[in-house]
């Protein structure tokens, strides 16, 4: 207990170093979201542990109370929506990949963010691509067709690519080549889709005389010497075969200038300051600053006077933290000169195992696993694991090198751009992963670093940090906006069980509901009465949960470097479930229970066929709001920045109507009320949508239809917020369902020596044999998991990742065998 406590005296004295900054620095998250795979089969869970950490020094961040997770599709649509509660900073979900989901097989998008990052644009949003497969019927169309056929088809594809013009960029170090200054320029050479490709060629004088060789290191990167003179340009001519007689431009030198250097010279980390007599005479009597910053924030300051045109000095290592260190020079008026990013590496001192009992075991065989967390003392490190053992399917694990909690704090989240195989550079077994990391700093960091950014927030956010499911609003007079103050608002949830609480509204009129325990889909029942206990006032309800961040078009990819291994990852499930009887609708191990769809074709209500109808069914496109089911539903509808909704060239807002209960004039008193209830409703809640731009609106409505009506109807009408008999009476009680914290499903992993039914024997040969979100080491830094292996024979990834608690990301892989 004591090991605990100092530890967590470490996360309060290291979090005060910023507390003299703390009026300009602020609560900036960062997340990342571990999933027991990347690749998965239609039908299946994709399982999911969630990290919230502070920025500046990845310490679990104890900020935000709700993360939203995404599922979007490759055309842009949000297709799922998880509400996930976090603790701690931390948090676990799960999304059904199914038809009835709306998730079909493809490439998607995971998205995670909290409200509150919103403030700082989607530089801190977390992205991570997944696959979900259809073996059934790919494996089967594909073996119909000469392979032959596939093989020329894949000869095409790769050929088409390799013609592509490629693009290559060169990057001076420092940002700028300096006249008579001897300087590295490092390139990147990527394909039409972002992929890098290896490249060799020639860099030329103006004069067509050759100056130097280059050849891609790794990646489509790699960094050549030049001198510029003065009098020259540069240019590169590729000579590589597929992309012969290819030119590209190299940036001018500058007449003036200094430029920051850095290299590894006998296990010293050298900063060189390289200048030319022009600008040491220009600046010999005023000193040069070097800031050296890590996530925005000044760890250390040094002075220089020079007195030539090479200065050496030592990155100080101690004074900076691991990660990506900004270094900036400063001339003598303060003006930046250049700038170079070094990644600094720390001991960690932490060490985590994952032991298992075997290294070969027998089909259905019990695994026990030791986690063990201990430093460098051979102390317990607390920290938070996740874990999953999963069946690598005859795969050769092509994606280990991709997005892990290491990569990702320590890199990726702090550089633009997507880099490719992020997982490599946090490899220890890469003996070349530092230099070949020099270099995609050297090419994708430092113009773009996104610290760069002064990110600040005013005193009146936006975005609020959400600590909890909050209910608020206020309760104004029927006529006018006069709040009615000491009314009581009652809430009533009714979940699993039926919970009641009550506020009284205050001098605004105003009430609030705080950190509501909300789970799954529940009904919630608003009232508000005076203090005689009658009815009085009007609602006008806050909206519960914004509505998602906009979604940028996803750039499409081709990568054929995996097409052969998925192919030969799907013929091997394929053969599995084949082997096993698993059919697709066996996939899922959960059982769903669900009642009678209404039939939406059906007549609603007696005015149904004078209105043009859309009706919503499985084949329905998914939308993100209310909103743009409106608009894709009414093609001439306009949703003006969601203040009103009216058709094309009519001058008001239309007349809306939810479940056949007809709303306040929109033209009136109570339009931000129809806002606001609309917002309340899910997409996945509409049964049917009907509307009317004729005289039959005005007919039926009167004044109120003038401008036209649109009518919702949902799947939970008697539940609806204007399901009462008066009208008058849904001013004063809101009925509605709304969507609650993910229930985070518990994984469900058999016990295969006491078979019981069929539904062990499909869970016997599942490709996540083992997921488990909360693995804490106990006070001796030890903690032991259990389950059992798969029927097949096959090999078995082990993969942990995590943080400690003093914030050191943790990434342990290991393999073992399933053999009879």
């Amino acid at each position: 207990m004591k090991k605990l406590l100092s530890c967590f005296f470490l996360i309060i004295v290291t979090t005060s170093l910023f507390s003299q900054e703390k009026k300009t620095i602020p609560d900036i998250e960062k997340k990342y979201i571990h999933t027991d795979r990347t690749r998965y089969v239609a039908g299946e869970s994709l399982w999911y542990k969630a990290y919230n950490v502070y920025a500046y020094n990845n310490f679990l961040f104890n900020n935000s109370k709700i993360l939203y997770v995404e599922l979007i599709s490759s055309d842009s649509k949000i297709v799922s929506r998880n509400k996930t509660k976090l603790l701690g900073g931390l948090g676990h979900g799960d999304f059904k990949l199914t038809d009835s989901a709306g998730i079909k097989p493809g490439k998607y998008q995971l998205r995670a963010y909290t409200n509150w990052t919103r403030n700082f644009g989607k530089d801190f949003v977390f992205q991570k691509e997944i696959e979900v497969l259809d073996v059934f019927n790919d494996v089967t169309e594909t073996s119909s067709k000469p392979s032959s056929v596939n093989s020329e088809k894949e000869e095409a594809n790769s050929s088409a690519i390799q013609n592509q013009k490629i693009k290559i960029q060169f990057f001076p170090e420092g940002g700028s080549l300096i006249q008579n200054v001897a300087s590295v320029v490092a390139f990147k050479a990527i394909d039409a889709f972002g992929n890098p490709i290896k490249v060799q060629g020639k860099v030329f004088d103006s004069n067509n005389e050759l100056v130097t060789f280059f050849m891609s290191a790794h990646d489509g990167m790699g960094q050549f010497q030049l001198n510029p003179a003065a009098d020259k340009k540069y240019y590169a001519k590729i000579t590589a075969t597929n992309y012969s007689d290819m030119e590209a431009p190299i940036p001018d030198a500058h007449q003036k200038g200094f430029l920051l250097s850095y290299n590894e010279i006998k296990g010293r980390s050298i900063m060189t300051i390289k200048t030319n007599e022009e600008t040491l005479l220009e600046h010999s009597k005023k000193p040069i600053i070097i800031h050296y910053k890590s996530r925005g924030l000044l760890y250390f300051e040094e002075t220089q006077v020079l007195s030539s045109t090479k200065v050496l000095l030592e990155l100080p290592k101690a004074e900076l933290p691991e990660g990506i260190t900004e270094i900036t020079l400063f001339d003598g008026d303060l003006k930046p000169q250049s700038e170079r990013l070094v990644y600094v590496q720390k001991d960690k001192n932490v060490k985590v195992e994952v032991i298992t009992n075997k290294t070969r075991y027998k089909p259905n065989e019990k695994v026990t696993l030791n986690i063990i967390s201990k430093n460098s003392l051979g102390e317990a490190a607390p920290a938070s694991f996740s874990i999953a053992a999963t069946d690598l399917n005859g795969s050769k694990d092509l994606n280990n090198n991709g997005t892990n909690i290491s990569s990702y704090f320590l890199m990726e989240s702090d550089i633009r751009g997507k880099v490719h195989n992020p997982g490599y550079y946090f490899d220890a077994s890469n003996p070349a992963r530092f230099q070949h990391l020099d270099l995609l700093l050297l090419t994708q960091g430092w113009r773009d670093f996104l610290w760069k950014k002064d990110l600040k927030v005013d005193d009146n956010p936006l975005y609020k940090v959400e600590k909890g499911i909050e209910i608020t609003g206020k309760v104004k007079r029927l006529f006018g906006s006069k709040p009615v103050v000491g009314n009581t608002v009652s809430l009533s949830i009714f979940s699993k069980a039926v919970d009641g609480i009550s506020a009284i509204t205050d001098d605004l009129g105003e009430f609030k509901f705080k950190d509501l325990n909300i789970t799954g889909k529940s009904r919630i029942t608003l009232t508000t009465k005076n203090k005689n206990g009658k009815n009085s006032g009007m609602f006008v309800l806050d909206s519960i949960f914004r509505s998602p961040m906009h979604v940028d078009p996803i750039p499409k990819a081709n990568n054929i470097s995996f097409s052969k291994e998925i192919k030969s990852v799907k013929q091997n499930i394929y053969k599995k479930y084949i082997e096993f009887n698993v059919m697709p609708e066996n996939v899922l191990n959960e059982i769903e229970v669900s009642g009678k769809k209404l039939d939406a074709s059906e007549d609603i209500n007696i005015n149904s066929k004078m209105f043009t109808g859309y009706v919503v069914d499985e084949k329905s496109p998914k939308f993100a709001s209310i909103f743009e089911l409106l608009e894709y539903a009414i093609p001439t509808l306009e949703v003006g920045n969601r203040e009103t909704i009216k058709f094309s060239r009519n001058p008001g807002g239309a007349l809306i109507l939810i479940d056949q209960n007809r709303l306040l004039d929109p033209q009136q008193e109570g339009s931000d009320l129809i806002i606001s209830m609309l917002t309340d409703i899910q997409p996945e809640d509409v049964l049917k949508i009907e509307s009317d731009n004729s005289a039959v609106s005005t007919m039926m409505y009167g004044n109120q239809g003038r401008n036209g009506s649109i009518k919702i109807y949902t799947k939970h009408n008697s539940n609806s917020n204007f399901g009462n008999e008066n009208p008058k009476d849904a001013l004063q009680t809101i009925k509605q369902q709304i969507e609650g914290y993910n229930e985070g499903r518990v994984f469900y992993s058999p016990d295969l020596e006491n078979i019981v039914d069929s539904k062990d024997k499909n869970a016997s040969i599942r490709n996540t044999l083992y997921w488990n979100p909360y693995v804490h080491p106990d006070k001796t830094g030890v903690s032991e998991v259990n389950y059992y292996n798969t029927r097949v024979e096959t090999n078995v990834k082990l993969t942990l990742e995590g943080i400690t608690v003093s914030g050191i990301p943790v990434v342990v892989k290991t393999t073992y065998v399933v053999e009879k």
